[in-house]
């Protein structure tokens, strides 16, 4: 049977815990705002140590979604789902259940897929209610257009840096070769760029330095390559006061969510030491703006999806010249930017 009961937090709409004893489902839901719109948000499924540490992801996650959509221009809010376990528990009674949990936030919560889920779990979702997206049939697997946002935002981040968009010959090394990060590649090394990969997963990583002619290197080693710019394109806080110091990279710029460990103390101690983050929540936006376009009068459209994408290279320019302008950090001009559409939408109310 499944039990949701609330979870009080501070600073956030929504928060609840669903468990299924029958299903195995051990669950929490997060929204962090509903100001622009209904909160979207994956739905990630991770061997969380703990509930703990699971509704610590949730909560930065959401919040992280606010903002994503909001500098993208989306009539969206935040929100994120997480799953306790591990993909081995996945079965259709698990993601029925899960979508009764969706369903009984009455639209205020709009679901898709995130790590460890896929379509095909997206689709036992939706026999339970309406508020999911990246079916199969419509917008599909994000994770090729959240790949091109990355590539959109990484020309911008590149200009910036180096004064040129071009990546003839330019050295990036990616950590995480999964469906985002193995696609992302691909368009840097049709670039000229020069790939070096790491993965949890060796076989994954020497697949795709196969496919782009790149090199494999450990995920302890990494974050110390010698390159021009790092992408974290795995899980969240690689980017923190323990590996800070020994980046290469003149620029980070990638699709994991919550890369800098403490927005504030790591953004600042990269700006300190001439390193251009591109925003997280900015750059890997594409995924988002793909399934948003399914929520649209006229229903979805990959030519205007994309269309929409390009415009992440602009946010990114205006976010750097906010960060020039004012002496701070990206990842806090980021959030001014985000914010500006927030406290507007709110004065209205």
């Amino acid at each position: 049977m499944l039990k949701i009961t609330d979870i009080p937090v501070e600073g956030y709409e929504t928060v609840k815990r669903a468990i299924d004893a029958e299903t195995g489902l051990h669950a929490i839901i997060a929204v962090h705002s509903t100001v622009l719109g209904p909160a979207l948000g994956g739905m990630r499924l991770w061997s969380y140590a703990s509930e703990q540490e699971a509704l610590t992801d949730v909560l930065r996650l959401s919040q992280g979604m606010t903002y994503k959509a909001s500098c993208a221009g989306l009539d969206l809010g935040g929100g994120k789902s997480v799953l306790i376990g591990t993909p081995e528990m996945k079965s259709e009674g698990l993601f029925r259940s899960m979508g009764k949990f969706v369903e009984s936030f009455g639209g205020n919560y709009i679901t898709a897929e995130d790590v460890n889920t896929k379509p095909a779990d997206m689709a036992v979702i939706a026999t339970q209610t309406k508020s999911v997206v990246g079916l199969e049939g419509k917008s599909g697997n994000p994770s090729p257009k959240t790949a091109w946002g990355c590539f959109v935002g990484l020309r911008a981040c590149m200009e910036e840096a180096f004064g040129s968009a071009d990546l003839k010959g330019k050295v990036v090394a990616i950590e995480g070769a999964g469906s985002v990060g193995s696609i992302y590649a691909k368009f840097i090394a049709e670039q000229g760029g020069k790939i070096v990969v790491a993965d949890i997963v060796e076989e994954a990583a020497r697949r795709v330095a196969e496919e782009t002619g790149g090199t494999v290197v450990s995920p302890d080693a990494i974050r110390q390559v010698n390159c021009d710019v790092y992408a974290p394109c795995a899980l969240g806080g690689s980017v923190n006061p323990e590996t800070i110091p020994g980046i290469q990279a003149r620029v980070i710029c990638g699709a994991a969510n919550n890369q800098l460990l403490d927005e504030d103390a790591d953004g600042s101690a990269l700006r300190e030491r001439g390193i251009l983050y591109g925003p997280d929540y900015v750059v890997n936006a594409g995924g988002l703006i793909n399934v948003y376009n399914e929520l649209v009068p006229g229903g979805y459209n990959e030519e205007r999806a994309v269309s929409e994408m390009d415009k992440i290279y602009n946010n990114l320019k205006d976010i750097f010249a906010i960060a020039k302008d004012r002496g701070i950090c990206t990842s806090r001009a980021a959030n001014l930017f985000g914010d500006r559409r927030v406290d507007a939408a709110r004065a209205l109310i």
